[in-house]
């Protein structure tokens, strides 16, 4: 019931049924979830997986997350780094269970060291391209969902379903090709006698409890529960022996022993979602695992998360190409007051050699003057002298 309520808040909004609270809620309320905003909610991702979160405590609202993409982009909020750290821990609590679990497979088997990547068998040009389209057409689901087109919305969500279909197929295919080789060298079973007559199938009682040991033993893998699968994998053998065996008692151990070993050497990890794969696996079992939720969901917060960080990227790029045109502009500018500091400078120097040059002027002038009011100065001392000197002459005359 808390699931469809909840369904319903996100369709219709919380406040159908006429809450006031809801009409004053914004996006940045402390009570609704960042994450919804930014996306991408993991418990919604990972509803009834076994990575199951529960329901989210937060709000999830369309209305707010076409408020809260309107205010991104005007630059007024950003909660992508929150998403990042978020999907981030989910990514690497993953890698940690796959690398606890590899451990565990490489000591009981060294091939495990070297097993298959999932991700790269898989990956090949059509199936990339079924990716990216998958991607652009969810994009636009979720772009009619915020427009409140619900038929559009769907109708894109189905052709996300056949597109995902389509590439689960592909990349089993692939992945059985790659299990096939790897199975050709692992040990096959010899017989010590080889049946006498075609043997009747296990009876339905029989084929029913191996069946029950086998889907354990997938279930176990899952969980990471890799002894425990191990165990029930070999209890299924074990019926089938029973219920096929013909040979003498004496040579049931050496049979049993071959098998076991064979056994030991089945198991393969997913290194997108960490599930266990059987090398015995048929095309239909491994396109359930890729088409399954727990394996789309994981490869859904990868991928979110290497958008995030090209996002971010490309975001300090062009920040520092503006920072990089901003210093160019700046150094224009600081040239050209240089270089009208460098006219006035030349203005200045110029206005001042007037100056120096009007000074000099002066300066010769003052200098004429002194000299001529010295030579004045100097013919009238003269004259002076010269009269004295006859003055003395004329009294020195008369006196005699």
């Amino acid at each position: 019931m808390d699931a469809i309520r909840k369904q319903l808040d996100v369709l219709m909004g919380a406040n159908r049924n006429g809450d006031v609270q809801e009409v004053n809620r914004k996006y940045y309320d402390r009570d609704v979830c960042r994450l919804y905003l930014s996306g991408l909610c993991p418990h919604d991702l990972f509803q009834l997986t076994k990575m199951d979160m529960g329901p989210c405590p937060k709000v999830h609202s369309l209305p707010l997350r076409k408020e809260y993409r309107e205010a991104k982009a005007k630059g007024v909020d950003n909660y992508d780094r929150e998403l990042e750290d978020a999907i981030d821990r989910l990514i690497v609590e993953c890698d940690r269970k796959i690398g606890r679990a590899l451990k565990r497979l490489q000591e009981e088997d060294a091939k495990a060291a070297i097993a298959i990547s999932v991700s790269e068998v898989t990956q090949t040009p059509e199936v990339l391209e079924l990716s990216v389209k998958i991607k652009e057409k969810m994009k636009e689901a979720d772009l009619h969902d915020l427009e409140g087109k619900t038929d559009l919305k769907i109708r894109a969500l189905e052709l996300v379903e056949e597109m995902r279909t389509k590439r689960a197929d592909q990349q089993a295919v692939l992945l059985l090709e790659a299990f096939n080789k790897d199975r050709a060298s692992l040990p096959q079973p010899v017989l010590a006698q080889p049946p006498v007559s075609a043997l009747p199938p296990p009876d339905p009682r029989t084929q029913e409890m191996i069946n029950e040991k086998l889907k354990k033993a997938e279930d176990l893998g899952e969980q990471g529960m890799v002894d425990e699968a191990q165990k029930a994998l070999e209890e299924a053998e074990a019926l089938k022996k029973l219920s096929l065996r013909r040979e003498p008692a004496a040579d049931s151990t050496k049979y049993t022993a071959v098998d076991v070993r064979i056994t030991d050497q089945k198991l393969r990890l997913c290194d997108i979602c960490g599930a266990f794969l059987s090398v015995y696996d048929s095309d239909r079992r491994l396109a359930d695992h890729f088409g399954g939720k727990l394996h789309l969901s994981y490869m859904l917060v990868r991928d979110k998360l290497a958008e995030l960080l090209d996002e971010k990227y490309n975001v300090r790029k062009e920040r520092s190409k503006e920072g990089n045109n901003k210093e160019r502009e700046s150094s224009k500018d600081r040239e050209v007051k240089r270089g009208a500091s460098r006219e006035r400078g030349r203005d200045y120097d110029r206005r001042s050699r007037d100056q120096d040059r009007h000074h000099d002027r002066d300066r010769e002038q003052d200098r004429d003057y002194d000299q001529s009011h010295s030579r004045s100065r100097r013919r009238s001392r003269s004259r002076s002298r010269d009269r004295a000197r006859d003055y003395d002459r004329h009294r020195r005359h008369n006196r005699y």
